[in-house]
């Protein structure tokens, strides 16, 4: 039997368990238990979400050809009622079947005795090591962690029996950093959650590494929600992307991806493959507005691997986008949009752009900051050097300078370079639309040949206006 068939199935239940527990109204259980009796592996995926409808399971599909008797007999065990049904409903569900009508095996209901409650339970049993299983069911966990759906507590147990008896061990418990309220929106929970999934190296830790984030202000991140009009061909959707920064230069424990990004994909609160339209968006985006060059964006079915040039290699970028309709998330069926998912990586870079100054500056800005040390220093040597002490007691006032006292060429010329770069960042911080170009920094219509400092003094040394900064 082809094994990742089988995985495939176990996680497509588990997705399926989570968003019952998402259209429920109250708190709810999710509980996947991995019991192994070798050579069987009992697996058991519990929730008590709003009851299941057959269709979900009547759907499923299974690889006939990569199924093997001896490691599976194809069978589902299905037991659901709803919060109305005064029953337990026991059904198999036959994978292997050819015939949808015979698939399905109606069993004996068990009474509810007036009890009120709703739930479902899905079990199957293979011949395999369980190590086959887990490694992609906690993979899976981890993802969902990010998301940080509300009113869902979730667990992953294995059971092992041998020789020595049956041993428990809880493999996932969730710890959060920063707990939510409940009012918390989707996209401000799926930012603590990419927050925490950072901090924990991609949850492969139950707490925080305190060893690389002794301090938050070495981990940055800003979010972007774009939506769709009434008119539009994908009308309600909507699409969050999150984007994290970390800045970790002396990191000993972290494991660096060199200048690559994972850009995690949800689609209607569950991980999903990447699509089209999604690594359309990336390539599109206009990264060295953003101080990044693009090599290349690639599928790797659960995620898409972004290739950068010249990353620092302490710079860090985690990504997440996710995709859902706004009023039936899981059953509008939709194709994601290109424009949507660019929109919001936009705005969720911008919102880093606005709130982190420096950070993310275009490759031109840069490329004019370097220009800064040495238009300072000709500035200063100018003030400093003018007799006209009305002259430099304005120049003082401007760079916010005391003028009780002597001050040396090396603080103005620092004073005037933070000034210069404040100029050039505010302006890099506009959107394209509404740029306006500072003179002498930013656009001239003179030879491109001619250094900044020369077309400073060539404007000022005759005696003109004199170099001024804003307030």
């Amino acid at each position: 039997m082809d094994i990742s068939s089988v995985q495939k199935l176990c996680i497509h239940l588990i997705s399926s368990a989570v968003q019952r527990c998402r259209l429920s109204e109250g708190l709810c259980r999710l509980s996947v238990v991995l019991k192994s009796s070798p050579p069987i592996i009992r697996v058991s995926i519990s929730d008590t979400g709003t009851g299941s409808c057959l269709e979900e399971f009547q759907d499923l599909k299974c690889n006939r050809e990569g199924i093997g008797t001896e490691k599976w007999d194809g069978l589902l065990s299905i037991k659901t009622t709803s919060i109305s049904d005064n029953k337990i409903y026991h059904y198999h569900l036959n994978l292997r079947g050819s015939v949808s009508a015979r698939r399905l095996t109606r069993l004996p209901s068990i009474p509810k005795n007036d009890a009120k409650f709703s739930g479902t339970e899905v079990c199957l049993s293979i011949s395999e090591t369980i190590d086959a299983l887990l490694k992609d069911i906690k993979h899976y966990f981890q993802k969902m962690l990010i998301l940080k759906i509300p009113s869902v507590a979730a667990e992953l147990v294995i059971e092992r029996g041998d020789a020595s008896g049956l041993r428990c061990e809880n493999v996932f418990l969730p710890n959060e950093c920063s707990p939510l309220n409940f009012s918390s929106s989707n996209v401000e929970r799926l930012k603590s959650g990419l927050e925490e999934y950072v901090l924990k190296h991609r949850n492969s830790l139950n707490n925080k590494c305190d060893s690389c984030f002794c301090s938050r202000e070495k981990l940055k991140i800003s979010s972007g929600v774009a939506s769709s009009m009434e008119s539009h061909r994908s009308p309600g959707l909507i699409v969050e992307a999150v984007i994290a920064i970390s800045e970790l230069p002396e990191s000993l424990c972290f494991r660096s991806s060199g200048n690559k990004t994972e850009v995690l994909h949800f689609k209607d609160f569950s991980p999903s493959s990447v699509s089209i339209a999604s690594l359309n968006a990336l390539t599109s985006i206009d990264w060295r507005s953003y101080g990044l060059t693009l090599v290349s964006a690639v599928d790797q079915v659960d995620h898409a691997l972004i290739e950068w040039e010249s990353l620092p290699p302490y710079l860090h970028i985690d990504m997440v986008i996710h995709c859902y309709h706004k009023q039936y998330p899981g059953k509008y069926k939709y194709q994601p949009d290109r424009h949507l998912i660019k929109k919001g990586v936009k705005l969720a870079l911008d919102d880093l752009k606005e709130k982190h100054t420096g950070l993310l500056l275009s490759a031109h800005a840069v490329k004019i900051c370097s220009y800064a040390p040495d238009l300072a220093s000709s500035i200063a040597g100018i003030i400093l050097s003018s007799n006209d002490l009305k002259f430099r007691s304005k120049c003082s006032t401007l760079l916010e300078l005391s003028q009780s006292q002597a001050i040396g060429k090396q603080t103005v010329e620092d004073r005037i370079k933070e000034k210069i770069i404040s100029v050039i960042e505010t302006n890099d911080r506009k959107p394209e639309k509404i740029k306006e170009a500072a003179p002498f920094l930013f656009e001239d219509d003179r030879p491109q040949d001619l250094d900044p400092a020369d077309l400073y003094l060539e404007e000022h040394a005759g005696g003109g206006n004199v170099f001024s900064f804003p307030d």
